[in-house]
């Protein structure tokens, strides 16, 4: 059973564009983190979608139980995404133009969105993450799995989720083929400022051709 999760469209300062990125935050955090995101891209195209998850964290909001059973609600928020993801591409946002952006959690559920999701997107950029039991994931991977691209970034002095823990995985699934453009950095559990800002935006750039 999927929950409604709330959002905020952000549109292109582009008329009629339908580039669309759906942002996903981090534990404990909220779509209000990323209002500032559209201007540190820079890419006057791109509608942005901020979501809230939907479960109360702190004064945040979290997808899923990380201190218990995460399954149960990796599982619920994914098919919030999904559905949420069905509703952009009936408003006229195509999946094919349409790029997810996660941060931590939120770089979790874009793992679970790209490789699970049956229609083909942009792109995924995902930071700071890590993936849910990858061996069961990369055996039920979607038709359209292999042909996704993503831009995963992790920082080398992570206290949350551990560098080296995180690059094992992307081996993982870029030894089953899985299209996989890693980028490390001397960072923390955050985004890398311009440095990390500029890689991001060439691959959203390059992703849409732009």
């Amino acid at each position: 059973m999927s929950t409604p999760l709330t959002n905020e469209l952000l549109p292109a300062a582009e008329k009629n564009s339908r580039h669309l990125m759906v942002v996903l935050h981090g534990l404990g955090d909220s779509m209000d983190a990323y209002r500032r995101l559209p201007p540190a891209l820079a890419l006057p195209w791109l509608n942005c979608l901020l979501v809230n998850a939907p479960d109360s964290y702190y004064g945040g909001y979290s997808w899923y139980d990380y201190a218990d059973d995460p399954h149960p609600g990796v599982v619920r928020s994914r098919q919030s995404l999904f559905d949420l993801l069905d509703t952009q591409r009936a408003a006229g946002f195509p999946s094919e133009q349409t790029f997810i952006f996660g941060f931590s959690q939120g770089c979790l559920m874009s793992y679970e969105i790209g490789l699970r999701y049956p229609h083909l997107l942009a792109g995924l950029v995902g930071i700071s993450g890590y993936v849910h039991e990858p061996e069961k994931l990369l055996r039920e991977l979607s038709p359209v799995a292999a042909q996704q691209r993503f831009l995963v970034t992790h920082g080398t002095y992570d206290p949350v989720v551990p560098f080296a823990a995180s690059r094992e995985q992307m081996n993982l699934l870029k030894a089953e083929g899985l299209h996989i453009d890693w980028h490390e950095f001397p960072k923390e559990h955050t985004i890398g400022g311009e440095v990390e800002l500029a890689v991001i935006r060439e691959f959203v750039k390059r992703q849409a051709g732009r």
